[in-house]
């Protein structure tokens, strides 16, 4: 019996780079930058100091943020061709935070995808909003909400929809 693969494994090229993220906390003030993805490799340092500026700033909870997540904002950057910093409106959110806002707003999802660190509400200030979204639209990685009223856009690894 032999087998088709080759004795040995040859990596990729989507194995080998760097993805670099830039994160600003519009709430906090908070800054975190770093390499996230190195040579196919999860960072774990930069993804915790990702998670800390992410955090749910009214009950001061921080969350892993799911990695697809730092993937899609990553290419949006890529494809609309900026370097400079998401600025943040949320990240995580603990479900008492979300619980709190759905109460107030029609406009936060009850089941949110915020509290499970698999949704980010963006903007970035240089960007038209409106080019943001199409990107993001676009890219088929997920969620894609426009708020252009509070000058953000959210972004999620859900299924693929747009509102």
């Amino acid at each position: 019996m032999y087998s088709v693969l080759p004795s040995k494994a040859h990596a990729s090229r989507s194995t080998k780079g760097i993805r670099q993220l830039s994160f600003y906390n519009r709430h906090t003030g908070e800054q975190s930058e770093g390499n996230y993805w190195v040579d196919g490799i999860y960072q774990d340092k930069t993804l915790s100091a990702f998670s800390q500026v992410l955090r749910d700033h009214r009950r001061n909870e921080a969350a892993p943020m799911d990695n697809r997540l730092y993937d899609f904002l990553y290419r949006l950057q890529q494809t609309v061709n900026f370097d400079e910093q998401f600025h943040v409106i949320s990240g995580y959110r603990s479900p008492k935070t979300n619980a709190m806002l759905a109460a107030k707003s029609n406009g936060v999802a009850k089941k949110s995808y915020h509290m499970k660190g698999m949704a980010m509400d963006i903007a970035v200030p240089g960007v038209n909003l409106k080019t943001l979204r199409e990107a993001a639209v676009e890219l088929m990685l997920g969620g894609v909400g426009y708020y252009p009223r509070s000058g953000f856009i959210h972004v999620d690894t859900g299924p693929v929809r747009t509102w």
